[in-house]
């Protein structure tokens, strides 16, 4: 299934749901914050490129989507999707302790 965004002032393009998947595990290549997932990425960044163009392809797409995920403050939809294994360890139930607390 297809979903829209929007580029643009009227410019709207589809992107897969798969895409969110991919947003959610892929890092970004190059710059300040080379290494970091794409959905991690600040949105004053991605701003910053909405001036200066996003990069050509995919990734630049990629980027967008992320910039409309975080502008309608949806990042918490993408969060299940990611791969990390430290996030899956963090919502598992705390362990306990038997100390006495005095």
């Amino acid at each position: 299934m297809a979903l829209l965004y929007c580029d643009g002032p009227g410019n709207k393009k589809m992107f897969e749901k798969e895409d969110l998947v991919i947003l959610a595990n892929q890092t970004i290549p190059f710059g300040r914050y080379k290494g970091r997932t794409l959905i991690d990425l600040p949105e004053e960044y991605l701003l910053w490129f909405v001036d200066r163009g996003f990069p050509a392809g995919k990734l630049g797409e990629l980027m967008q989507i992320t910039l409309e995920i975080k502008i309608n403050g949806l990042e918490s939809l993408i969060e299940p999707l990611k791969k990390n294994t430290t996030t899956q360890q963090s919502r598992q139930s705390p362990k306990f302790t038997n100390r006495l607390i005095e």
